[in-house]
């Protein structure tokens, strides 16, 4: 019973790891999401999609994603990709915890010509 235990224990903590990681993960997605949608409405701007990203990270993540990031790094004149960057909390102190990237990308509307 004595090695039973610590076993058990340790299973827990990597399960509840693994589910606060994947939340963290999650948030960064939505995030990502939000930005680039609004970042692809017409005559939009890619700082409107990482204003977007960054108040639904202020408004959802609380602690659960750790110094958050927002980049519209990778962005053309035809498509929008809002990156979200954070870490995921640790349960053992003194560990970094989990780092988290999440990336959406989406055609821009605009007006087009036909050939």
């Amino acid at each position: 019973m004595s090695i039973i235990l610590p076993v058990v224990v340790l299973l827990t903590v990597m399960i509840v790891q693994a589910c606060v990681a994947y939340y963290a993960k999650q948030i960064a997605l939505t995030a990502a999401r939000e930005g680039v949608q609004a970042a692809t409405a017409y005559q939009s701007t890619d700082a409107a999609g990482a204003g977007r990203a960054r108040a639904v990270l202020d408004r959802v993540a609380g602690g659960s994603l750790l110094a958050p990031g927002v980049s519209t790094a990778g962005s053309t004149e035809e498509r929008a990709t809002v990156t979200v960057t954070g870490r995921a909390p640790s349960l053992l102190p003194g560990f970094a915890g989990i780092r988290i990237t999440q990336s959406a990308s989406a055609p821009r509307e605009r007006w087009t010509v036909k050939p």
